[in-house]
């Protein structure tokens, strides 16, 4: 399978993603709230929640993405897509809370950490990479 972090992270990314929006759209059904959050400091929390998992999911995805193709699959990459969604889940119940909480801290720490660690290794692997560049065709053929 080509891509199969990447794909499967993706996957489940759009479906959490499925889910913090259906958390709004519950209340927004049941307090029929058509715009805006109508002074519901639930909904403001789950609409922030949600705008908060948009924010962070695109990079994180691309970096998955680039590192995956850079470096193939491999198991500290399965863990790093895991921790992120685990992360995104438990910021987002954090998000219901008035008072700050271990699982938005906590989420929001582990969505840093994995997105920073993404960045440095696609830093590295950029930087440090040793491949050998083809010759173009036209230098090529004068040997």
């Amino acid at each position: 399978m080509l891509l199969p972090i990447t794909l499967t992270f993706a996957a489940a990314c759009a479906l959490l993603n499925l889910w913090i929006a259906t958390r709004c759209a519950r209340i927004r059904i049941s307090d029929k709230v058509m715009h805006g959050d109508a002074g519901n400091a639930l909904l403001a929390r789950r609409m922030r929640a949600h705008a908060n998992y948009i924010e962070y999911t695109p990079i994180v995805l691309i970096l998955f993405l680039v590192v995956e193709l850079a470096v193939g699959a491999s198991l500290w990459l399965w863990i790093g897509a895991l921790v992120y969604i685990v992360a995104r889940v438990a910021h987002a119940f954090g998000m219901d809370a008035d008072a700050p909480t271990v699982w938005r801290g906590g989420g929001a720490l582990l969505t840093w950490i994995v997105m920073v660690g993404m960045a440095i290794t696609a830093l590295t692997i950029a930087y440090t990479a040793t491949r050998e560049v083809p010759a173009p065709p036209a230098l090529s053929a004068q040997v």
